[in-house]
């Protein structure tokens, strides 16, 4: 049995496999069956944070392949859970994670997480110990609907470039870009976007406004190890001019600063001097006519311009719509 947690666990031709899969998906023809892998199969999403693409597109694809969703949420009336080991449960939590991920199997046949990390302490945060929980104790697989890494985002991505520039990405100029946002935000997309666009071949650059935006060392050193293996580099930068210039795709998102994790407000005014590394017209006209999306939500004139969002260079629609088709194949490949 495997688990879909992140795209660091499965090779660079079985995520291939899975992206074939989900254009092979997405080009049926509307109202037409797209497979039966999930017939008679039931598939419960819990949701401890809000959403609107990942949920919709999970509800949407286990009934595309004939199974059944059960959404679970504290909202919904789920039992608050203990995911810590060996503590007396005298506190707000009714229900251990164990026993919730082993009754979870029993009904059901497979089990997706959603789970932020606190903001608290990321020495704790990068833990994972939700994800990791459930896939320790479930008797199904696991898929990761984003903690601290969002793989099915990523995947959805890379199938979007695939789309716009062809199979072969190995050699293109990615610019992962931190931007402002007047909140500190998660870093899984971040992480999640280096691994992966290092692990098709892609020359990474890393802008971030200082040295604290640099993400958790485990993503950085991952990467690395992707770019040696494809003969390409991982290049960490703070100058926007040189991150910019000759870019083949740039990818948007913003992050707070690790070392700030739990004293957010010393951030705040750091964060607030760098609203300038918006992307916007000035910045795009330095890339190689580059492609440029965001994972969603987003704030515009704020994160990106309208007019770069708007424009036909902007793949955000493609790649929010691809995560339906790649959790469809993701669903089909842990399915069996």
């Amino acid at each position: 049995m495997r688990h879909f947690l992140n795209t660091a666990d499965w090779s660079r031709p079985e995520l291939q496999v899975m992206i074939d899969e989900a254009r092979a998906f997405k080009a049926s023809p509307p109202n037409q069956q797209w497979g039966d892998a999930l017939k008679g199969k039931t598939v419960a999403l819990l949701f401890l944070n809000n959403s609107l693409r990942t949920r919709t597109s999970f509800e949407v694809g286990v009934k595309h392949l004939g199974g059944h969703a059960v959404i679970l949420s504290p909202s919904g009336g789920m039992w608050p859970l203990e995911f810590e080991d060996g503590v007396v449960m005298d506190g707000e939590a009714e229900e251990h994670v164990k026993e919730a991920a082993k009754v979870l199997s029993r009904y059901c046949d497979m089990i997706g997480i959603r789970a932020f990390p606190k903001f608290a302490d990321w020495k704790e945060d990068r833990k994972d110990k939700i994800l990791n929980a459930f896939a320790e104790y479930a008797d199904v697989p696991v898929i990761n609907m984003e903690t601290i890494t969002h793989p099915c985002q990523e995947m959805a991505h890379v199938m979007a470039l695939q789309e716009r520039l062809g199979p072969e990405l190995d050699g293109k100029k990615f610019v992962l870009t931190w931007t402002y946002h007047p909140k500190p935000l998660n870093t899984a997309v971040a992480n999640s976007a280096l691994m992966i666009a290092a692990k098709f071949g892609m020359d990474v650059t890393l802008l971030t406004p200082t040295e604290e935006y640099v993400l958790d060392l485990r993503y950085m050193n991952q990467a690395g190890q992707y770019a040696k293996e494809n003969g390409s580099k991982i290049t960490v930068t703070h100058d926007i001019g040189e991150a910019y210039s000759g870019a083949d795709v740039v990818y948007a998102k913003s992050w707070g600063a690790l070392p700030y994790f739990g004293n957010w407000a010393e951030e705040k005014p750091i964060r607030d001097l760098y609203r300038h590394f918006i992307v916007d017209e000035e910045k795009m006209a330095k890339t190689n006519n580059a492609l440029v999306s965001h994972c969603l939500p987003m704030r515009r004139n704020v994160k990106m311009t309208d007019a770069v969002f708007d424009s036909a260079n902007c793949i955000a629609y493609d790649e929010a719509e691809n995560r339906l088709h790649v959790q469809k194949a993701i669903m089909k490949a842990l399915a069996g």
